[in-house]
C-alpha cells in the first residue's frame, strides 16, 4: 500500500507538471502572437497551445504504463485514473474560486506527507463476512469495523494517517424516513463562553479538547523542533506530533456529531448565525504611528480568542448539524449576524455591549445572559425569513 501510494502521487505531479508547463506554454504563445501582430499585422501568427485536459491525460495513461512507466500495470488501472480526476477537480475549484472572487490556491506539487490517500472508484474490492478486506493488485487484508457496512459499496478509499491505514467506504442506501415532526425550534448562537447557547435558556458547553491537550502537544512539538532534519527520530516525532492532533479532531468530531444529533432530535427548526469563520480568526492588524512606530494593537489577546474559535469548530459543527437535519426532514437556516448581540431581544432596542461584558441588562426589563439574548435574536430573524416573526424571551 506504501508502495502504490508513492505511484499515485508521482503520477499526480507528473500530471499537474504537464499541465503546468502547457499553460506556461500556452501563455508565451498568446503573448508572441500579441507582438506579431503588432509589428506587421499580415504575419500569420504561431499556432496556440491548448491546455491538457483530463480526458486527454486519460487517454494517454494507457502508453505511460505500456512503454515508460511499466510498474504502473501493477495498480488497479481506476485508481490511477482517479489520480488524475482528482487533479481535475483540484483545478476545477481553482477556477471556481478565481470566478467567485476567493483566494484561489493554485494545486500545488504533493509532498509524501501530504498525498495520503488512494481510491478504487468503482471496483477491485471487496469486503468479506470474516472482516477482510480484497484490494486489487495488493491482496487480503484483515480490517477492523467499527460498525456494519449499510447499503451497497459504491467507492474505497485507502488513506494513511499517523501511522495507520483506513479504509473509507461511500455506500448508496435507501433514503431514510423522516423523524417524526415535533413542535418546537430554537435559535442557536456559537460562542467561546459556551460552545452554544440556545434560545431557550439552555447552554452547551465546550470541552476545549485542544486548550486541555495543550502543554502535551508544546513538549511534542519541542521536541521536533530539536531534531535533524531527514533523520529517523525526527520522522519518529512527527508521526507524535501527527497522532496528538488526530486525537483532538477525533474527540472534537465525535463531540459535535453527538450534540448535532440532540439537537436534531428535539427540535424542528434551527436556526444558526451565518458566520464567516475565516474573517472572524484573522490575526490582528498592526498599527503605526506618524513616526513609523508600531503601537500596541491586542495581537497577543486576539492570538488566544482565534485559538479558542478554531478549538470550538463552528463550522463543522453547522455542518455536520445540516446534514442530519436533511436526513431527518428538518429545517435549518442561515440568517445575518449584524447586531444579534446588541439589539434587545424584548423591546428591540440597541444596547452596545463590550466583548467582556456578558450579561444583557434593558430598560425595558429584560435581564438575561448575553449569549441567550443573541440566541432569541437569531430565532427571531430565522421565523422572519418564514414570515412569523413573534418570538418571546425565556423565564429566567
Amino acid at each position: 500500500m506504501f508502495w502504490t501510494l508513492a505511484r499515485c502521487r508521482e503520477l499526480y505531479n507528473a500530471a499537474l507538471s504537464e499541465r503546468k508547463d502547457s499553460y506556461q506554454a500556452h501563455q508565451r504563445t498568446t503573448i508572441l502572437a500579441g507582438e506579431t501582430r503588432t509589428v506587421a499585422a499580415t504575419m500569420v501568427a504561431p499556432q496556440r497551445v491548448r491546455t491538457v485536459s483530463y480526458y486527454e491525460q486519460k487517454r494517454v495513461l494507457v502508453e505511460i504504463k505500456t512503454e515508460l512507466r511499466e510498474e504502473y500495470q501493477e495498480i488497479h488501472s481506476q485508481v490511477l485514473q482517479d489520480v488524475l480526476l482528482r487533479l481535475d477537480r483540484a483545478f476545477k475549484a481553482f477556477f471556481r474560486r478565481i470566478a467567485n472572487g476567493e483566494t484561489p490556491g493554485y494545486p500545488r506539487f504533493q509532498s509524501r506527507n501530504r498525498y495520503s490517500s488512494f481510491t478504487y472508484p468503482q471496483d477491485g474490492y471487496s469486503l468479506t463476512r470474516d472482516s477482510r478486506l480484497t484490494l486489487s493488485k495488493i491482496g487480503s487484508i484483515k480490517i477492523t469495523l467499527h460498525r456494519p457496512v449499510e447499503g451497497t459499496i459504491k467507492t474505497a478509499t485507502i488513506k494513511y494517517e499517523a501511522g495507520q491505514w483506513y479504509a473509507v467506504f461511500s455506500c448508496e442506501v435507501e433514503a431514510p424516513e423522516p423523524s417524526p415532526v415535533v413542535e418546537s425550534e430554537v435559535g442557536v448562537d456559537l460562542g467561546i463562553t459556551h460552545f452554544a447557547a440556545l434560545s431557550d435558556g439552555t447552554f452547551i458547553e465546550s470541552p476545549r479538547y485542544y486548550r486541555k491537550a495543550q502543554k502535551k502537544l508544546e513538549k511534542l512539538q519541542a521536541v521536533l523542533s530539536r531534531k535533524k532534519r531527514g533523520s529517523h527520530r525526527r520522522e519518529k516525532a512527527r508521526k507524535a506530533v501527527a497522532k496528538a492532533h488526530r486525537k483532538i479532531r477525533n474527540q472534537r468530531r465525535d463531540f459535535h456529531h453527538k450534540e448535532a444529533r440532540k439537537l436534531v432530535e428535539n427540535q424542528q427548526t434551527i436556526v444558526f448565525e451565518e458566520l464567516e469563520i475565516t474573517n472572524i480568526s484573522k490575526r490582528a492588524r498592526p498599527k503605526q504611528d506618524k513616526n513609523g512606530t508600531y503601537l500596541p494593537n491586542g495581537a497577543a489577546a486576539k492570538s488566544g480568542l482565534n485559538k479558542s474559535i478554531l478549538d470550538a469548530g463552528w463550522g463543522q459543527f453547522q455542518q455536520i448539524v445540516t446534514y442530519k437535519a436533511a436526513c431527518a426532514g428538518r429545517t435549518v437556516f442561515l440568517v445575518d449576524p449584524k447586531y444579534t448581540s446588541q439589539v434587545c431581544s424584548s423591546c428591540g432596542a440597541v444596547r452596545k455591549k463590550d466583548l467582556d461584558e456578558r450579561w444583557h441588562s434593558c430598560e425595558c426589563g429584560c435581564d438575561l445572559d448575553r449569549d441567550t439574548n443573541a440566541a432569541i435574536n437569531i430565532l427571531r430573524l430565522g421565523r422572519s425569513q418564514r414570515g412569523a416573526t413573534r418570538v418571546e424571551a425565556p423565564c429566567l
